[in-house]
């Protein structure tokens, strides 16, 4: 079974690239080998931001169509959410089992 991803790089160049694999870590690799998306060829080092988990291919590809209308700040923005989310976990959980 695939898992379709779709995921944010930011460039050398500060530049954003969105993307879809079902191989995150091998597609990683091949951006940064210079093997990848013509985009990021010149770009690179690259380096992974954001990663969301689809369906198939087909959600996958809708997602980045709709990410690549997006503007960079809206995309930031994306980008930060996903950073939070994490933390916001971890805090609710750690007040959950705090001593009262």
């Amino acid at each position: 079974m695939m898992n379709w991803v779709c995921y944010l790089l930011r460039c050398a160049d500060d530049s954003l690239y969105c993307g879809i694999t079902n191989d995150m870590e091998k597609r990683l690799a091949a951006h940064n080998a210079g093997m990848a998306a013509k985009y990021t060829r010149a770009r690179g080092p690259v380096e992974l931001v954001f990663v969301e988990n689809c369906a198939d291919r087909s959600a996958a590809s809708k997602r980045e169509m709709s990410i690549k209308k997006l503007t960079r700040v809206e995309k930031l923005a994306l980008i930060q959410a996903a950073v939070q989310r994490p933390r916001e976990s971890l805090q609710r959980n750690s007040h959950r089992s705090s001593p009262v």
